[in-house]
C-alpha cells in the first residue's frame, strides 16, 4: 500500500475460495483445488470452470469482512475455513488472501467523494452552529 494514500482511497484483498477437502460425497461434481477468485466486488471462475452455488452462498456473507484488514486476534482474522451447507457432502472451503489493491471511493460508489465530503463538512458546520 502506498505509505500517504489520498483520503478517498482504501485496500482490499483479493481472495480466494478453494476446496480443501470433500468428506462426504458432492453430488454438484466439486472436486479438491476448484476455486473462485474475489477482487474488488466480482466474482470469477477460471476459464471453464464451475463451482457449486450453495458452496459459493455458505462464503459470500464472509467474503467482503475477509477482503477488509481487521484486529489481528478477531477471528475473521484468524479463521479461513467454511463448509457447504449440505451435510451429507461435508466440503470445506478455505478462503485465502492472495493480494492487495487499492480502490478509490469512486472506483465502488456512484455518490461522488467531493460531495460526500462537502455534506461532512456542511454537518460539522451545523453542529458547531449549535
Amino acid at each position: 500500500m502506498t505509505k500517504n494514500p489520498s483520503p478517498d482511497t482504501f485496500e482490499l484483498y483479493d481472495l480466494a475460495v478453494v476446496v480443501e477437502a470433500i468428506e462426504g460425497v458432492c453430488t454438484c461434481s466439486m472436486h479438491v483445488g476448484d476455486q473462485v477468485f474475489v477482487r474488488g466486488g466480482k466474482i470469477s471462475l477460471p476459464d471453464g470452470a464451475d463451482f457449486c452455488l450453495y458452496a459459493l452462498q455458505a462464503v459470500i456473507p464472509l467474503l467482503p469482512a475477509k477482503q477488509r484488514q481487521g484486529h489481528p486476534a478477531d477471528w475473521m482474522e484468524t479463521d479461513t475455513r467454511a463448509t457447504c451447507p449440505d451435510p451429507a457432502c461435508r466440503l470445506i472451503m478455505r478462503i485465502d488472501r492472495i493480494g492487495r489493491r487499492q480502490l478509490t471511493h469512486d472506483d465502488v460508489s456512484p455518490i461522488p467523494w467531493e460531495t460526500i465530503q462537502l455534506e461532512d463538512k456542511e454537518q460539522h458546520d451545523d453542529t458547531d452552529s449549535i
